[in-house]
């Protein structure tokens, strides 16, 4: 069986990365902030890194600390794409495929499209070009495991979107156990069926995309999927409870809690209005209309400490600015609460 599985501690300067996963046919992404380990855990399974305990590509066994076991990089099945592509200048996009294996293999450039850019060099390539080439070369040895960090994070935001839904369908095709690890959790939502939360060099949660914004294991987690996390003490209210936010503003949620809590609400359920609705909606946070920002048919509208997100058609009714005051309203059983005992 094609597989990946790995259980690696590597010691960093601030926390050991120990982390457990095992994957088939699949893509999974891991998504965490900027020195999570993310980019650790590939160079660990790639053989660039010194690690403990052991690594696994379709029983192959490429660590095994116990057996005395650690391949070199160049003996490990691995197609790596590196965060700046790492795609050699001065060679042509045929070359930059070709190289260290003699001949184009399988047809990779009609397969990528790129037949007609066989003759250009890097720097002549748009991001999305580049990210193709880099993919193509990666995949020229028919690897048994494919490993990207950060492949979006190059790319302007007009490309982003586009050369996003690209890659997916080029991971779908690859076909083969593959391994992103991002900071972006719509990117990672987007190219994979399974999604890791790692912090700090653990995991915190690993589900698919809808898993994690439906049930997020803690508030990180939300934050990290999209949601607002506001942070208030809770009190039982009859059958709700009422959470005092630090601002003062008092709402409630369906959920049971007591003591400091962190509020999550995700923008989808956030509806707008300059004064507060007459509807079923419990909680209302009146505040400053900090920005507007279009996402195609969509529109993010900040209002002091909550992020709407509403349709164009919707934002264009009310014909806010900002700087204006506004009301952002959620329901009590949208709004989800978490102990927060680090307070």
């Amino acid at each position: 069986m094609d597989s990946l599985r790995l259980a690696v501690n590597v010691a960093l300067r601030e926390f050991a990365l120990d982390v457990e996963l095992a994957l088939g046919r699949e893509v999974l992404a891991l998504v965490g902030p900027s020195g999570a380990g993310k980019t650790t855990l590939l160079r660990a399974i790639a053989g660039l890194v010194s690690a403990t305990g052991t690594v696994a590509a379709g029983g192959a066994k490429w660590l095994d600390s116990a057996a005395g076991v650690e391949l070199a990089p160049e003996q490990r099945s691995v197609g790596y794409v590196f965060q700046e592509y790492a795609l050699f200048p001065h060679l042509s996009v045929r070359d930059n495929v070709r190289f260290g294996r003699g001949a184009e293999r399988d047809g990779l450039l009609e397969r990528f499209g790129l037949v007609g850019l066989g003759d250009a060099k890097p720097r002549e390539l748009s991001g999305g070009e580049r990210q193709r080439v880099a993919l193509a070369r990666a995949l020229a040895t028919d690897p048994a495991v494919l490993l990207l960090d950060e492949p979006l994070s190059a790319l302007d935001t007009q490309t982003k979107t586009a050369v996003r839904l690209e890659l997916q369908q080029l991971l779908r095709e690859a076909n083969r156990p593959t391994l992103v690890v991002t900071h972006d959790f719509e990117d990672a939502a987007t190219l994979a069926t399974r999604v890791g939360v790692l912090v700090a060099g653990r995991l915190r949660q690993l589900g698919t995309p809808s898993e994690l914004v439906a049930t997020p294991a803690d508030a990180f987690v939300a934050r990290l999927t999209g949601a607002n996390v506001l942070r208030g003490e809770a009190r039982a209210d009859g059958s709700l409870t009422e959470v005092v936010l630090d601002s003062g503003t008092r709402i409630r949620s369906a959920d049971a809690a007591a003591g400091p809590v962190a509020v999550v609400v995700y923008p989808w359920d956030v509806t707008v209005a300059r004064s507060p609705a007459d509807d079923s909606a419990q909680n209302h946070v009146a505040g400053t209309v900090a920005s507007i920002a279009p996402l195609g048919n969509r529109v993010r509208i900040q209002i002091g400490p909550v992020t709407a997100e509403v349709t164009a058609a919707s934002a264009a009714r009310l014909g806010l600015e900002p700087g204006e005051r506004a009301v952002a309203s959620f329901k009590a059983t949208g709004t989800k609460l978490y102990a927060d005992a680090g307070r």
